[in-house]
C-alpha cells in the first residue's frame, strides 16, 4: 500500500521525558489522518519529525516516499505546515506575508503574487490582503496562516490544532477549508483535541497518550470500541413518555434511562430493536419529536481508552 507519509516506531526523548514511545503513524494519499489525544500527548512532537523539525531518536519515517532524516531538505519542498499559533508576520500585509513566503520558495515575483492573489481569494481575504496582518481578527489570522502552508502547493500539509482559539463559526470555516484541501488531493494530518473536529474530517483516526497509539481505525470503527448503540426517544406528548419507557424495557430487555425531561434512552445491540420500535410506536399511534439510533460519541470513546478527556494533561493526571 502506498502512503504520502509513515512513522514507524519514533522515539523522541527530551531529557528525562519521552515524548514519543514508539508511535506508529500512515496516511494513503489524498485523505485526512485525525491524531487525537490530549495536551503532553506527543502529538505536536510527531508532526514536527514529519516536518524534519526535529530528528528522531529511534525509528523511521518518510513521507512522501522519502526519509525525513537522510532526505529531509526533499521533504520539505513537498509539505506545509501550520501550528497552534498563527506565525505570519503582523508588520507586513497579507499579500506581503504570501509574496514574501512565494519568492522564499524560488517562485519569481511576478508568479509569486499571482499566487498570493489566488490563495487570498480562496481564503476570503482579498479584500483585507493590502492591510497589515497586525489589524486581522483571530479567524483572519488563522486563515492566512494556512494560506501561507500552501503557498507552494504542498502535496501533503500538516495542521497541528489549526482551530485552536476559534469561535464555533470560525472553525467551521477551516473545517470547510480542510474539506476543499483534500478535494482537490492533498494529504492532511490533522492533530485535535477536539473530538467532533476528528469527528467531521478525518478517515481515519489514531488516539495517542503517552507518546503511543493506543487505538487507531475509522471514526466508526473507534466508536464501536465502547460497544452497541444507543436509542433514544422524545414523545410528541410528554403524558406517554411511561409507555415508551415500557416498550423500551421489553425490546430491549433492559430499564431504559431518563437523562432529560421528555426523552428516554437505552443501550441495543445492533439495529433490529430499533426497526421494531418504529413499528410499536407507530401500531400504539405514539408520536415522536426525536428518535434516533447513534453509535457513542468519540468523547465517550476516548474516555473508555483512557479514562480521562482530551482537555487532560498528562501533568495533571500525574498530580
Amino acid at each position: 500500500m502506498s502512503y504520502a507519509f509513515e512513522a514507524e516506531g519514533l522515539v523522541k526523548r527530551f531529557g528525562t521525558t519521552t515524548a514519543l514511545a514508539g508511535i506508529d503513524l500512515a496516511a494513503r494519499r489524498g485523505q485526512v489522518l485525525g491524531v487525537l489525544g490530549p495536551n503532553g500527548a506527543g502529538k505536536t512532537t510527531a508532526v514536527r519529525i514529519l516536518a524534519t523539525l526535529l530528528r528522531p531518536d529511534g525509528g523511521r519515517a518518510a513521507v512522501a516516499g522519502m526519509d525525513v532524516v537522510r532526505q529531509a531538505a526533499d521533504v520539505r519542498r513537498v509539505i506545509g505546515l501550520t501550528g497552534q499559533y498563527a506565525s505570519v508576520d503582523e508588520d507586513l500585509t497579507g499579500e506581503e506575508n504570501l509574496v514574501l513566503i512565494g519568492e522564499l520558495l524560488d517562485l519569481r515575483r511576478r508568479e509569486a503574487k499571482a499566487r498570493a492573489a489566488e490563495l487570498l481569494r480562496d481564503f476570503g481575504l482579498s479584500e483585507a490582503g493590502r492591510r497589515p496582518a497586525a489589524t486581522y481578527s483571530g479567524g483572519m489570522r488563522r486563515r492566512l496562516d494556512l494560506a501561507a502552508g500552501l503557498v507552494g502547493r504542498p502535496q501533503i500539509i500538516y495542521l497541528d490544532e489549526p482551530t485552536t482559539g476559534l469561535d464555533p463559526v470560525k472553525r467551521d470555516d477551516m473545517w470547510n477549508i480542510v474539506r476543499r484541501l483534500v478535494a482537490d488531493g492533498t494529504t492532511v494530518l490533522l492533530t485535535t483535541q477536539y473530538l467532533e473536529e476528528a469527528d467531521a474530517l478525518a478517515d481515519e483516526i489514531s488516539v495517542v497518550d503517552h507518546g503511543k497509539v493506543i487505538a487507531h481505525g475509522t471514526p466508526a470503527d473507534l466508536k464501536h470500541v465502547v460497544g452497541g448503540q444507543t436509542i433514544i426517544v422524545r414523545p410528541s406528548d410528554p403524558a406517554r413518555l411511561g409507555e415508551v419507557t415500557a416498550i423500551l424495557a421489553e425490546l430491549a430487555g433492559r430499564e431504559p434511562e431518563s437523562p432529560g425531561r421528555g426523552v428516554v434512552t437505552v443501550p441495543v445491540e445492533g439495529d433490529a430493536v430499533f426497526t421494531e420500535l418504529v413499528r410499536r410506536l407507530d401500531r400504539a399511534g405514539i408520536g415522536v419529536t426525536e428518535l434516533s439510533l447513534r453509535l457513542p460519541s468519540l468523547d465517550e470513546v476516548f474516555f473508555t481508552l483512557t479514562g480521562r478527556t482530551t482537555t487532560e494533561s498528562d501533568e495533571e493526571v500525574a498530580a
